[in-house]
């Protein structure tokens, strides 16, 4: 199923309780979804658009388009074939941590966006979203070692439904961690990354019919 949209920012109308939000943005039918924390942590509280306004979020922007997933890094930029969205989306005070209570007050948002761009490929950013992902939408959490994060850094986890590529937070790069998960996406995007089953077995007739 196609999302039929031409909004980029909020393609579906996310209304969480209150005013200030970052909300997801880019191709509402992506292949690649790229999961940050909060804006304190990946920026946007003040363009309103995820990983812009920081000097780790425009860096991860440009690993992006060393594969063509971005094009024209910076404040607003152009996106193909990826959504660019975080975990806990509303703006808060002195830049502080969301509490676990907040967490899960805008997690019902954040699953339905996920859900709904039905990305193949997610890349959760910095540890605590590479951990959320894998336990919510893998059942992998307990198998993969999260502490060192240098070393899960562009390596593709295999679970239920998505394929999931941990991306060190970008806050925290050593020299050439751009270029190495540049060269991850970029191997990754030679093969065939999607995550379908054909049913076409089950209908009438020869022509195949791909379902996430």
């Amino acid at each position: 199923m196609e999302n039929v949209t031409d909004r980029t920012c909020n393609p579906f109308g996310m209304q969480p309780a209150g005013d200030a939000h970052v909300y997801g943005y880019g191709d509402a039918n992506a292949d690649f979804h790229v999961v940050g924390d909060h804006p304190g942590a990946h920026g946007g509280a003040e363009t309103g658009v995820p990983f812009t306004g920081t000097e780790a979020g425009v860096r991860l922007q440009h690993a992006l388009a060393a594969v063509g997933l971005v094009t024209d890094p910076g404040e607003e930029p152009a996106v193909d074939n990826c959504f660019l969205s975080y975990r806990h989306m509303r703006v808060l005070d002195a830049e502080r941590e969301p509490t676990d209570a907040e967490y899960a007050d805008l997690e019902m948002f954040f699953d339905a966006e996920l859900r709904a761009i039905t990305a193949h490929v997610l890349l959760p950013v910095g540890r605590d979203a590479t951990e959320h992902v894998l336990e919510q939408y893998t059942a992998r959490r307990e198998k993969v070692d999260t502490t060192d994060m240098a070393a899960r850094h562009g390596e593709e986890v295999y679970g239920s439904g998505f394929l999931v590529v941990p991306v060190r937070d970008p806050r925290e790069w050593d020299d050439g961690d751009g270029r190495a998960l540049a060269e991850s996406l970029a191997e990754l995007m030679e093969r065939d990354y999607r995550r379908e089953s054909d049913l076409g077995r089950f209908l009438t007739g020869p022509d195949p019919y791909w379902v996430r």
